[in-house]
């Protein structure tokens, strides 16, 4: 078995393997010709319970063979340019050696001694986005596991300055569309039940700042801690962005830390034209980036920054088999100092793999080009009746419904909008997403591939008319 082991011995069945692995899949990108086959649960689950674990197949061929039938031949395809669904983007090349890289030599970046020159350069993309957000020169950050980590990260930091002894009495201000992940934040860091207040959004679905100033006194007034305001730069459902100077203001008005959950709205850092989209998050005390969203690269990547690195203290904890006290001393940079996990990948090496081959302004090309093309779907959506569109967006996601003229129950449209998305997705000839708005079912659009073009939205919305006519024909053919 300790042929299996990858060390000097084996260099050359690792580089036979990793290439078969490779071909297998550089083949299904090549002759994919929909994102998704419309395999079903009951399909695709009886293949992987007969795999016995326990019996080897002892063959790299065999093996791979196997992975195409339980894995490779039904798998989403995020690069399809008609797979229009979450947050997933296709991923660039550097970024997909990086991955192969980081794998193969297993740094692990928690402390120097385990990662050395892989430890300088996750700092030095950390220096990086923070330039690109306009910290200044005292402010620092970690690569994380992803936004939701982020955010929860930055929200302990938060609840650490505000020094209150009583959590139940610390508030959490965050737009009504939020990322989930803040209320989960809260209760993981011993808030109480009512620690997130709602803030309402306007009809771009910006937190409405008048609303906020409301609250924060309201939370004043009544003997309360304003914890932490969480902006978002880029909405999950609608891509919106909230008024980042007016928060910022309202921050500094109320003594409270800002942080901007820009998960999404990241890829403006690198834009080379809609930058000013995300004016104000210099003035934030903590951002929230995912790299695997907006800079197209693999799962995960993602970092919190912060403003001043003083605050970062509150994640650190030390121990004398890992990072014992004297190392700061001596100047040696553990960055589980600073991070929420211990054993860490190094993730960071595919973004700098990225910017090395491509620069910046590459990635700022592609994020500019589905925002454009985000704008004209929706003009498209506007212009067609058969489609409600919510509204006109700030990145790159569609909200709408099918809204067919025949029809005027709300219940009724909503089932035929939810048959609609089942029915493309079994089909597989696209994938798109779905929420709800003002309790009723919509679809969405999430652009992130720029080899999208306007007749892939044209094509996959006439596919959606065509399944919701073809529901509400049955359910008329039934009713009768």
């Amino acid at each position: 078995m300790r042929s299996h082991l990858l060390n000097d011995t084996t260099a050359d069945r690792y580089r036979r393997s990793v290439t078969e692995g490779v071909e297998r899949v550089a083949a299904k990108l090549a002759t994919t010709t929909r994102p998704f086959t419309g395999v079903t649960v009951d399909d695709l689950t009886p293949r992987i319970e007969r795999i016995d674990l326990d019996k080897p197949l002892h063959d790299t061929t065999a093996v791979l063979d196997e992975l195409e039938e339980v894995y490779l031949r039904d798998a989403i395809y995020f690069h399809h340019p008609r797979y229009l669904a979450h947050l997933n983007c296709p991923v660039v090349i550097p970024a997909v050696l990086g991955e192969a890289v980081l794998s193969a030599v297993n740094s692990s970046l928690d402390t120097w001694d385990q990662s050395a020159g892989g430890t300088l350069i996750e700092r030095k993309l950390i220096d990086w986005t923070n330039e690109r957000i306009g910290f200044g020169p005292s402010a620092d950050g970690v690569f994380t596991s992803g936004g939701s980590q982020s955010n929860l990260q930055a929200l302990l930091l938060a609840r650490e300055e505000a020094k209150s002894d009583h959590l139940a009495d610390l508030r959490i201000f965050a737009s009504e569309v939020s990322h989930f992940s803040v209320k989960k934040s809260a209760k993981l860091l011993g808030l109480g039940p009512d620690a997130v207040v709602s803030i309402p959004v306007d009809h771009d679905k910006r937190m409405q700042t008048l609303a906020l100033a409301r609250e924060l006194e309201r939370c004043k007034e009544n003997g309360l801690v304003p914890m932490a305001v969480v902006a978002t730069a880029g909405t999950t459902d609608f891509g919106s962005i909230d008024p980042l100077p007016e928060v910022a203001e309202l921050c500094s008005q109320f003594g409270t830390w800002m942080h901007v959950d820009a998960a999404y709205g990241c890829g403006l850092l690198a834009s080379l034209k809609n930058r000013g989209r995300i004016d104000g998050i210099e003035r934030a005390d903590s951002v929230t980036v995912d790299y695997h969203k907006s800079f197209f690269q693999p799962v995960s990547s993602s970092a919190l920054l912060v403003r001043d690195v003083a605050t970062l203290r509150h994640a650190t904890y030390h121990a004398e088999y890992l990072n014992p006290r004297r190392m700061v001393e001596e100047r040696i940079p553990n960055q589980v100092d600073k991070s929420l996990q211990t054993t860490r990948r190094f993730d960071a090496l595919k973004l700098w793999m990225t910017l090395r081959v491509m620069g910046a302004d590459g990635i700022g090309e592609l994020f500019d080009e589905v925002c454009d093309l985000a704008a004209q779907g929706w003009e498209l959506l506007a212009a067609d009746p058969r489609f409600d569109v919510v509204v006109e967006p700030s990145l790159s996601t569609l909200v709408f419904r099918v809204v067919p003229s025949a029809v005027t129950d709300p219940a009724e449209i909503d089932r035929a909008n939810l048959y609609a998305r089942k029915a493309l997705f079994a089909s597989g000839d696209a994938v798109v997403a779905g929420t709800k708005v003002g309790g009723r079912h919509y679809l969405k659009f999430t652009l992130l591939n720029p080899e999208t073009t306007v007749d892939d939205i044209a094509a996959v919305l006439d596919l959606i008319a065509g399944h919701a006519e073809q529901y509400l024909g049955d359910s008329l053919d039934r009713a009768c």
